[in-house]
């Protein structure tokens, strides 16, 4: 098991719709997790961000959706409210339990039918669907109508998706047991989610390969920088579908942090979108990244270095989450995937004679 759920209290679920082509996807820690929170695009749709502050009085949230539907999709964070209402699960008040959930949505209206949008009624399927197993990835939950390269237009564009990946760190493990919450003495460990539906072209940061993007369909070809920085401009001038974007994420990690450690590890997560997406975080794109704390293993005592460690492992597990993404994404509503392009190049390479100093 690969993936966000190989920490222990996190479960995923998914729901969607396969013929509107949308869904919503629900990252659950019933049993509470500090949450950290940045908003590093400038087009984001969000619930309950504010809360996350450091300044502010509610530590732990009990769950986070991400969701496609644009703005509407943030009702479906109502049916996992009364999913977890339901289980008497929530911030305890004299009056019953107000269950925290933060949202965060992609712009998929453009892809399958813009008249149907996650709801409540889908949030709460989401929830009944979700387990501690293994999380599905590609045209699953919110990756359902992502797309990515769309610096040309929709056109140009290839089918995005969800991905998800897990790193470990065995040496930050507090050695006294007596400091240990649950004393199994395991790995701390950093495990990341994405939806990735950017504007930007998709690029596999260990080879510097593009795996999806902007992709002339006619010419069987990627599009080179020049031709990307032509459709910026046309982005600028409101030529493209500039408003269909965002890559939204959780990162949750089972070490001890506090609220000011989790915003900042969200924070230095982003740096993996800037790794495998190029451009990240622009003016279309409300790039939205979670973190989630369980605060199951204790860290070295030196705080500063232990958020730094912690950090550095989440950008580079929601980096690899979101090439993920993509290389498990399938083909829909006109978008062509990763794999049929790359199955494509393998085609065309059988017959062709190697240089001598090509590798085998």
């Amino acid at each position: 098991m690969h993936g966000i759920t190989r920490i222990r209290g996190v479960l995923v679920g998914h729901a969607q719709n396969d013929e509107a082509l949308t869904g919503c996807t629900v990252v659950l820690t019933p049993g509470g997790a500090v949450a950290g929170v940045d908003v590093r695009g400038s087009a984001p749709g969000t619930r309950e961000t504010d809360l996350m502050r450091p300044c502010n009085q509610v530590e732990k949230v009990q769950a986070v959706v991400l969701s496609g539907g644009s703005a509407y999709g943030l009702d479906s964070a109502s049916g996992v409210m009364r999913f977890l209402e339901g289980k008497g699960v929530g911030f305890a008040t004299p009056f019953g339990v107000v269950p925290i959930v933060g949202a965060a949505v992609i712009y998929d209206l453009g892809l399958g039918d813009p008249k149907v949008r996650p709801d409540a009624e889908m949030g709460y399927e989401a929830c009944l669907a979700a387990s501690f197993g293994p999380c599905r990835e590609g045209n699953v939950g919110a990756g359902t109508g992502a797309t990515v390269g769309k610096m040309l237009g929709p056109e140009c564009a290839m089918k995005g998706g969800l991905g998800t990946y897990a790193v470990e760190l065995p040496g930050l493990v507090q050695a006294e047991a007596g400091d240990r919450a649950h004393g199994d003495g395991g790995p701390v460990l950093v495990g990341a989610l994405a939806v990735v539906n950017a504007l930007g072209d998709v690029v596999d940061p260990w080879s510097g390969r593009v795996v999806a993007g902007a992709y002339d369909r006619s010419a069987g070809q990627f599009v080179g920088p020049g031709a990307r920085r032509t459709g910026a401009t046309a982005t600028g001038q409101g030529q493209t579908g500039a408003c269909m974007n965002t890559t939204i994420a959780v990162v949750a990690t089972n070490a001890i942090l506090d609220k000011e450690g989790a915003n900042k590890v969200a924070q230095m997560a982003q740096d993996g979108l800037a790794r495998a997406i190029t451009p990240a975080h622009t003016m279309y794109d409300g790039d939205t990244v979670f973190c989630l704390c369980t605060a199951e293993k204790p860290l070295s005592g030196d705080r500063a270095a232990d958020i730094t460690a912690i950090g550095s492992l989440a950008a580079e597990a929601l980096a690899a989450a979101v090439v993920r993404a993509v290389e498990a994404a399938c083909a829909a509503g006109g978008c062509p995937a990763a794999r049929d392009i790359e199955a494509g190049r393998r085609d065309s390479d059988q017959g062709r004679p190697r240089s001598t100093t090509e590798p085998r």
